[in-house]
């Protein structure tokens, strides 16, 4: 016979890992395939350079859309 044990039993229940960290990769904006990207989506040197995180220096804000 079975002799029960007076401790519930126990699922596996969740086990906590560690995540690992995201490697942030050096991105170089002049690569072939960054500049091939900017061919098709900007249409000046201000909006590359705008794209890019170098804006003109007084160069009008972009607003947001409204929501109604």
């Amino acid at each position: 016979m079975a002799v029960k044990s007076s401790k519930p039993k126990r699922g596996k229940g969740k086990s906590f890992k560690k995540k690992a960290k995201k490697v942030v990769k050096e991105v170089d904006i002049l690569s072939p395939a960054a500049m091939l990207n900017a061919y098709y989506i900007c249409h000046n040197a201000p909006a590359f350079l705008e794209f890019r995180g170098f804006p003109w220096p007084g160069s009008p804000k972009k607003k947001g859309k409204k929501r109604k």
